[in-house]
């Protein structure tokens, strides 16, 4: 199925959610509070089976906005899927799909921990690169790499 069509499916199946199509990309824009149930939708739709979370990357957007890019692919049925939330960077909240596919674990918390994603429901939403007391997210466009770490030279 390409693209357009499952947005028209999940559509159908989710009058009021607000899903829209970026034909640029192309993916589909989910809104933060929708994501998880979407997520299940894609993985157990006999149409659909995106059973495999390849990727789940946080972004930076440089417009006040972070996002989430998900990339899923169907191995029964062997086409992919791009889904992206976008959130605001001053409250980057949003549903984790933590449970839905379990590799999403450690990509959430990466997304966390580099950018500042909150994933609400995951159960272990922690550091997993940097240190537990490090300030910051790298990979925001704001981020300015401290001199010092705990009293030593932090090289860059």
């Amino acid at each position: 199925m390409e693209h357009k069509e499952i947005f028209d499916h999940l559509t159908a199946l989710f009058p009021e959610t607000g899903l829209e199509f970026d034909e640029d990309v192309p993916c589909i824009v989910v809104p933060p509070a929708a994501i998880r149930d979407v997520s299940l939708q894609v993985r157990d739709d006999e149409m659909l089976q995106f059973d495999f979370l390849m990727c789940l990357s946080g972004v930076d957007n440089a417009d006040g906005t972070l996002g989430v890019v998900y990339h899923l692919h169907s191995v029964p049925l062997g086409h992919k899927l791009t889904l992206k939330v976008i959130v605001p960077a001053d409250n980057p909240h949003l549903q984790s799909v933590e449970r839905v596919w379990r590799t999403a674990d450690w990509h959430e918390r990466e997304a966390y921990d580099l950018v500042g994603m909150v994933f609400d429901g995951h159960r272990d939403l922690r550091r997993i690169l940097n240190p537990y007391d490090w300030e910051g997210h790298p990979l925001r466009k704001d981020y300015e790499v401290p001199e010092f770490y705990n009293g030593m030279k932090v090289p860059y």
